[in-house]
């Protein structure tokens, strides 16, 4: 894509949009290829190692004299893991030296089970790769740049989808096309954030209490139009952030934006819930592909390890795993509420 606007190739949405799929399909085979291609994990007993699940390919050892062996003989071909946070005898720490000194990759046993999982504990804040809590500061930067110019680049396409979407909502059922609502954004920021109206228009409560229910979809929701309901299972509704995007309020690719009233709801009960704000929020995100939308506070723990995730990881490759996951979720309507 780089290659059309550096030579000044004449383009079309639809080319550009053709080379933003290939680009993400051909990321997703090498990565499947990377994955089916890795090699032997060897697991140190002692400490948490218990929570990695055993698979092919993972095998659990006890015995320094044989590993080191191993080591000498050049016949480990593979990584060792264990739990380096527990206080291993002298001779596994030796050993753990030595594998390093001589290329062999060492991994803490949290770093496999967050890849294999997706998820990050939040019984405490976690740093990143880079050993720090901020996020990748110049990958942010870049991610804000391909926002804009996306949204400028399928304008054209969105406005008339938008249109025409309109047009139905208004045919539907009564009351505004649009439906706009205070959320908490990048920084503990509140935006005013729009979509498509789904739901009968109703008066509410102003306690705190009738405010929290009313932010909560439940499945079979009532509430929801007939053509509401089609929108939010192909996540149609969500188009009109484009707008929000644009603005900087919002990017494609980030945790999703709660209800002000939720989201100081889940602050108070959900320790280090606001570190999720340290991010721009998205149209879709790591925790929808995974686990989809969700009110409980228990199902919200599970969404946060996601967030975190997202957080700790965010990069080019994570984003893109991310939109191939989205056009699995929107072609099969899974997680819509």
């Amino acid at each position: 894509m780089a290659a059309i606007f550096v030579s000044r190739t004449p383009y079309t949405i639809s080319l550009i949009g053709s080379c933003f799929v290939a680009t993400l399909v051909t990321s997703y085979v090498l990565t499947a290829l990377t994955r089916l291609g890795s090699k032997p994990q060897y697991v140190v007993a002692g400490g948490r190692v218990s929570e990695l699940k055993p698979r092919p390919g993972r095998q659990l050892v006890d015995n320094a004299e044989t590993v080191t062996a191993m080591i000498e003989q050049g016949e480990l071909h593979g990584s060792l893991v264990g739990d380096l946070h527990y206080d291993h005898e002298d001779h596994w720490e030796r050993l753990f030296a030595k594998a390093a000194l001589c290329g062999i990759p060492v991994y803490h046993y949290r770093q496999i089970l967050e890849l294999e999982t997706g998820q990050v504990r939040i019984d405490h804040l976690s740093e990143n790769t880079l050993g720090s809590l901020i996020p990748n500061l110049p990958y942010m930067a870049l991610k804000r740049a391909v926002d804009i110019v996306s949204v400028l680049v399928l304008s054209p396409l969105l406005l008339v989808l938008m249109l025409a979407i309109a047009a139905v909502i208004r045919l539907d059922s009564k009351g505004s096309v649009l439906f706009i609502q205070e959320r908490m954004g990048f920084r503990g920021e509140v935006f005013r954030m729009v979509k498509f109206r789904t739901m009968r228009e109703r008066k509410v409560e102003e306690d705190e209490l009738a405010k929290r229910e009313d932010s909560m979809t439940r499945d079979e929701d009532d509430r929801i139009t007939r053509v509401g309901r089609f929108l939010r299972k192909v996540r149609l509704d969500e188009l009109p952030q484009a707008w929000n995007i644009l603005k900087g309020d919002m990017s494609w690719i980030g945790p999703r934006p709660e209800a002000i009233s939720l989201s100081e709801w889940y602050e108070k009960e959900i320790p280090f819930y606001s570190y999720r704000h340290i991010v721009r929020p998205g149209l879709t995100g790591w925790a929808q592909v995974n686990q989809g939308h969700v009110t409980d506070l228990g199902d919200v723990n599970a969404k946060l390890r996601y967030d975190f995730y997202y957080v700790k990881n965010i990069s080019h490759w994570l984003d893109m795993l991310i939109a191939l996951k989205t056009i699995r979720v929107v072609l099969g309507g899974l997680g819509a509420k």
